[in-house]
């Protein structure tokens, strides 16, 4: 069957995304996982400079879910480039960049050396949830734009926005970094969350609150993509929260993105892709979908 779809400029092989922060440089990553399963792997995030990360502890469980405050660890673009760059073209899969930035313009330093180091497309984390001290800038439609803006004029790859289901406005926000240049959308990123050890009386996580992600969170970035989806039509979407069944992935096709991003799972799971698409293609099969391109906003409204 026709796995294939396409994404604003690009077309993809498969609509599996490996996430930013669960696929480490995509490099490391395909040592462990087949990369045949995927449409592209989004490499962790670097910023203009390197950044120390927050103190431990900075991931812990929280039910069926994982908080995380890694706060973004990273050797910052001019070295990341240098190690990894030389590395991304040989791996069997299209390679993303994530930047990360405090301004427009360091965003847009980044996403330069992202695609000098050649990566094919950069998408813009604009909603990490756990760097103490700054804002988060997806929850701004006027701020997202102005990054997008910046990065636009400095690149020629496709670029994508990551946003949050923090936004009170999600469709504002995403409509506002389309109109800047965005290729598409990547609904969502963590959740604000906490935990508490009641033994210990100490918060699990060092800075007390973190990104939630996993299971729990998918009905939340499922409604960010469903409301995206009738508030922008035409803006290509990549949906991203709780994915672990292939019948996760049609559902957020259903609900209208083009690609499904795969994240907390591969942290128990490394190859989950490859049980992920079979389960899609099973699915099809059994009803009657040829191409998974037919599944995007074919939700049937009551």
């Amino acid at each position: 069957m026709d796995r294939s779809v396409a994404l604003g400029p690009v077309r993809l092989r498969s609509p599996l995304i490996g996430a930013s922060g669960t696929v480490g440089s995509a490099a490391d990553f395909v040592e462990t996982a087949r990369p045949e399963y995927y449409g592209a792997l989004v490499a962790k995030s670097v910023a203009p400079e390197s950044w120390d990360g927050n103190p431990p502890p900075r991931m812990a469980p929280a039910g069926v879910g994982m908080l995380n405050a890694i706060g973004i660890q990273n050797p910052g673009i001019e070295a990341w480039a240098a190690e990894f760059g030389s590395r991304l073209g040989g791996i069997g899969v299209p390679v993303w960049g994530s930047a990360v930035g405090v301004t427009p313009g360091g965003y847009a330093r980044v996403a330069r050396g992202l695609e000098e180091a050649g990566v094919e497309a950069v998408e813009l984390n604009l909603s990490c949830p756990n760097l103490e001290g700054h804002g988060l800038i997806a929850l701004d439609p006027s701020e997202s734009a102005r990054v997008v803006e910046a990065v636009r004029r400095s690149v020629t790859a496709p670029v994508s926005a990551k946003l949050s289901p923090n936004a009170s406005d999600i469709a504002a926000v995403a409509r506002s970094v389309a109109d800047a240049g965005a290729d598409w959308v990547v609904l969502t990123n963590t959740a604000w969350g906490a935990a508490i050890d009641i033994e210990s009386r100490r918060p699990r996580l060092s800075t007390m609150t973190g990104g939630y992600s996993g299971p729990p969170l998918k009905p939340i970035a499922l409604r960010c993509v469903a409301e995206v989806a009738a508030a922008a039509p035409g803006l290509p979407i990549v949906g991203c929260g709780g994915i672990r069944r292939g019948a996760d992935v049609v559902e957020y096709l259903m609900a209208g993105a083009s690609a499904a991003a795969v994240g907390t799972v591969h942290f128990s799971e490394p190859r989950a892709a490859r049980r992920i698409d079979r389960e899609l293609v099973r699915w099809c099969r059994s009803h009657g979908v040829s191409r998974v391109s037919d599944l995007v906003g074919a939700v049937k409204p009551w």
